[in-house]
């Protein structure tokens, strides 16, 4: 498996070098036929490459980083890990901020206007 074969939260394993030699340009159908099956993880989490990127229905891929960039487009909450984890010092004072792992997490939440 390649060192380096997690990005963003994203583990593609032995499916990255696989998909890295592929001959490109492939169909959509094709890459599917090809390579579906293979599992991406995704912090702890794994899902078959085809459940990922079927439902994008593209006409083809012209080479990896396209392919790459698809499974990056479909990545859902599931990459992130810890929602909302901060390793920054405790809030001070007044301040509120959002719990770790919070659902309901809004954009705005915590935030005063002035």
């Amino acid at each position: 498996m390649p060192e380096d074969s997690r990005e963003l939260g994203v583990e593609l394993g032995d499916l990255q070098d696989e998909l890295e030699n592929q001959e490109y340009p492939i169909g959509h159908d094709e890459l599917l036929e090809e390579h579906g099956d293979e599992t991406v993880e995704m912090s702890g989490n794994t899902t078959t490459l085809e459940e990922l990127i079927g439902p994008l229905n593209e006409d083809e891929y012209r080479d990896y980083g396209e392919v790459e960039q698809a499974i990056m487009n479909m990545v859902g909450d599931e990459a992130i890990g810890r929602k909302n984890y901060s390793d920054r010092t405790p809030p001070a004072p007044g301040e509120q901020r959002q719990d770790e792992g919070d659902p309901d997490q809004d954009d705005q939440a915590g935030q005063e206007s002035f």
